[in-house]
């Protein structure tokens, strides 16, 4: 387990880890209670605390140095993800993974990935169209040898640059919120995927058709990319 110290920026902000689940970059906040937040969401995804683990919140405020105050409310922020669920006179669980709700998640996000695609090719600016300039360039770059953790923050990183191409602050909300659980289930399974390479590289054409405002071929391919999600998903379990 990384050591978590409090480094301050000169703006005042509070400094993070490189985390699995944020992009490069974004590595500060503006509160003890965002930090700790982000550290904990980070732990929960990638499944470093197991489901069903209980919630040790003066074990967190030890190691995180805070106080009790900013643990709560990243827990209380957590509980509305759904990534812990909290039980009267017995204490803070990280969520189990319901399986069963596979189905119905990527039901959802077939639709919102696929409309984000669409709006994005029609609504990129010259500044996403730069952005995704830059995230082709990181494809081009990638290597067989690339690590899963490396492949993950890779296609995180091009789901959300589409997802702000759509200047939907609504959509990109809700967007995140499922593919945050998506995640959590391909950490479940990471170590049996064998084409999660492959994966990343169907993105290509995706930022391609948004770069040149194809919108019809940009919904197809995330339509086609979640509904293959749930079947890598289902055929290792």
């Amino acid at each position: 387990m990384m050591e978590i110290t409090d480094v301050r920026s000169r703006s005042g902000r509070h400094q993070l880890p490189d985390l699995v689940t944020l992009e490069p970059g974004c590595n500060n906040v503006a509160s003890l209670s965002e930090k700790a937040y982000y550290l904990l969401r980070d732990r929960l995804i990638t499944l470093q605390i197991q489901p069903g683990a209980t919630i040790d919140e003066r074990a967190l405020q030890e190691e995180f140095k805070v106080g009790r105050t900013p643990i709560r409310e990243a827990l209380r922020k957590l509980a509305d993800d759904q990534l812990v669920h909290v039980v009267p006179r017995r204490g803070t669980f990280a969520s189990h993974l319901d399986l069963g709700a596979l189905s119905a998640i990527s039901e959802v996000r077939i639709e919102l990935e696929a409309h984000a695609g669409y709006l994005a090719a029609q609504r990129a600016t010259d500044y996403d169209h730069s952005v995704i300039a830059d995230v082709l360039e990181e494809l081009d770059a990638r290597t067989v040898t690339s690590g899963r953790r490396e492949l993950i923050q890779l296609d995180l990183r091009i789901h959300r640059v589409v997802h702000r191409a759509t200047h939907n602050t609504y959509l990109i909300a809700t967007l995140d919120e499922y593919y945050v659980h998506s995640l959590r289930m391909w950490f479940l399974v990471l170590d049996r995927l064998n084409r999660l390479g492959h994966a990343i590289d169907s993105h290509r054409e995706l930022l391609t058709a948004v770069n040149e405002g194809d919108s019809a071929t940009a919904q197809q391919i995330l339509r086609d990319h979640v509904a293959e999600f749930e079947q890598e998903i289902r055929a290792v379990l």
